[in-house]
Order: C-alpha cells, then structure tokens, then sequence
C-alpha cells in the first residue's frame, strides 16, 4: 500500500484534535491505544458553553463508562504521524509525503492509480482522504452540495498557563455578535473567532484589536495574553461548510471523511466521521482485496452503510449553524434558552448528550476478521 500525503490548504497545526471515545476504543481494538496515549495529551471530561449571563455544562464524558471516558486533545498532525509509524512496520506500506496528485489513470471507465507528478502510482483501489478541498474529488468530477454554513472562523494560538481552568479544553464562549471556541493544547490554545461567512477581508480590514477586544470581555481568564495577538499574519482562515457528495465513489476510486462530506467543527467529530468511514470500509473492502478485485457494488455499499449516519450528523451540524447564526446577527449578547438551560441541569441528559457525541450515530464496529492474514 502507497500512503500519497499532499500539502494540505491551510495550515496543517490547525485542524481538529478530537479524539472520541469510539476512535480510541478503535485503537484500542487494534492494539495501539497505550502507546497512542503515551503521546502527550490532555483529556477533557465535560463540554460548557458560556455566555456573559450563564454557564451551561451539556456534556459529561466522565458518566458514560468504558475504558476511555473522556475526548483526548492532540494535535491531529502528531496523531497522523503516530498512525504513519505504525504502519510503516509492515513491508508492504509506503508513506510519500508533499505528494501532488495531478490527474487519475483510468483503464477501461476504471480508476487504476493516479499521477503523482511525472510518475504513475498504480492501485487496486484508491482512496480519497483529502479532506475538504479534495483534489481527488475534483479529478474524479463527484462534487459536494453545500447544505450550509453559518459563519467562519479565525484561527490564533495564545499561550497556555498551568493556572487556566482545567475543565475549559473543549469549551465555546459567546458574546455579542461572535464566539469562540478553545482546543487546548501542552502548551498553547487554539482560538477560533466566529465571523459572518464570506467575512474574512471586513475582519482584515478592521485588524485585530476587536478580536483581542472580544476575547478581554467574553474569556477574562485570557484577557492577559490578548495582546500576544499582533496581526492577521497570526490568524488562518476556516472557510466552514457542511457538505455532502451525492456519490462517494467510482469504480476503483472511494472517498471518505471530508472528501466525501464535509463536517463543521460543531461538535468536533470530523475525525470520528473519517474514522468510523475507514471501519466500514475496511469490513466491506478487505474480503475484497483478498479475493482479488473491488467491485462497484462493494463501494456503493460502503456509500450506503454510511450515509444515514453522515445526514444525521450533518443535519444536527445544519441546525446548530442555523440557530447560533441566527442569534449572533441580532448583535445582542447571547442567551441559552430556558428550556435548554433546564435540560443540561439533568445530569442523565448530560451523560446522553456526551455518549452520542462520543460514539456517532449507527456507530460501526471493526469486524476482527479483516485483520486475519
């Protein structure tokens, strides 16, 4: 197997760094979850949201059991790595890195390999994992629907202190007109400031003395590294969007994760989604490759399994989108429903909420015989 890993669009220190219970039990099953935890990492329990009037904690992690209660933070790029190394102990894995696919070989309406520069890479089967901006996607000519989007997302990092609030790694901040989100980190936290979609340049034009501004009234415990924030050379842009292809493969070509469908950062379950893609399509293709050929019918399989997990996920993300955008355009200070206040004082709503956040819908399991030689 030939693992092509291209230059990704933006930068590659921001990306999600969720790792959901579901995806460490999948590591665990493969046996590689204690030397992925020996990786530093920090592992938030609980899930709050804040506004200048309350504090809602909707999620507890540490309620819903099992060997991993808990999200682990780590940067994506060192998990990508972890997973590099381990495969690359087989014989027949080979990792190329800064690839650019420039075209697909086709032989026969069937996708055969890919150009790789002036060389052809040849395969039974490829996989499109590009993420959002997919290449693949565009030489294979399968594009995605947007479903929506509210807004997009200035990315910074501020300094981390041993005295922060522990509890506030996965935590979202609102005020008036704008959140943010904070990704915690060893030593450093990822900021992501809400703006309008399509807004980047109004931000630009404006600089960064409202962010710094908004981050002084809204996430106080920060409000004395804002000023570490100095220009727009600091911040990346997240262009957000939920999208889905109408069709995730052709024949000896399947994308999956955010090359088949796109996922908000709302509820920080990008990778789980890739993730879980990957566990269906290694149960249905495997046998596959074993018996020599993928057939068509086995990626429209993958495609159905799937999906309705996928449109449940992306329906919820559409719907959050919706409301949060709705409420930030009145520019007033942002207020939690009452009903909804009531609900996450329930604790056994808390514990549903963080179970379904940490597993996904129609969760797949890794069928064991795919790993018997």
């Amino acid at each position: 197997m030939t693992l092509l890993e291209s230059q990704p669009d933006f930068d590659r220190d921001f990306r999600g760094d969720s790792l959901h219970p579901a995806t460490l039990e999948l590591m665990d099953q493969l046996g590689l979850a204690d030397r992925l935890l020996e990786l530093e990492h920090f592992r938030a329990t609980t899930f709050s949201l804040h506004s200048p009037s309350w504090t809602v904690r909707t999620a507890d992690y540490d309620r819903i059991g099992g060997k991993f209660p808990y999200v682990a933070l780590m940067p994506q790029a060192r998990f990508l790595d972890f997973l590099a190394s381990e495969a690359a102990v087989h014989p027949n894995f080979e990792l190329r890195t800064s690839a650019k696919v420039t075209g697909l070989v086709e032989e026969d309406g069937r996708v055969v390999g890919v150009r790789c520069g002036g060389e052809v890479v040849r395969a039974d089967l490829v996989v499109a994992a590009d993420g959002r901006f997919s290449r693949m996607r565009r030489l294979a000519d399968l594009p995605v629907t947007s479903l929506g989007g509210g807004g997009d997302i200035l990315w910074f990092r501020l300094p981390r202190r041993s005295d922060d609030p522990p509890e506030a790694d996965v935590d979202i901040y609102f005020g008036a007109g704008h959140y943010i989100g904070l990704l915690g980190g060893p030593d450093s936290w990822q900021v992501g400031y809400t703006i309008p979609k399509g807004g980047f340049q109004q931000a630009r034009r404006a600089g960064v003395e409202p962010i710094r501004e908004f981050v002084r009234e809204n996430v106080r415990w920060l409000a004395d590294r804002a000023d570490l924030l100095t220009g727009f050379e600091q911040i990346t842009l997240l262009s957000v969007d939920i999208a889905r292809a109408k069709r995730w493969y052709r024949p000896g070509l399947l994308m999956i994760g955010d090359a088949a469908h796109v996922i908000s950062p709302v509820g920080g379950n990008g990778i789980l989604m890739a993730v879980q893609d990957a566990v269906v399509a290694a149960n249905v293709l495997i046998p596959e490759l074993k018996a020599g050929a993928v057939s068509e019918e086995a990626l429209a399989e993958v495609q159905r399994l799937r999906e309705p997990a996928i449109e449940k996920v992306q329906a919820q993300q559409v719907r959050v989108e919706e409301r949060t955008a709705k409420a930030l355009a009145t520019g007033l200070p942002y207020r939690f429903p009452l009903a909804f206040r009531l609900l996450c004082a329930l604790a056994p709503f808390r514990k549903a909420a963080a179970r379904a956040n940490a597993y996904g819908p129609f969760r797949p399991r890794l069928n064991p015989a795919v790993l018997d030689r």
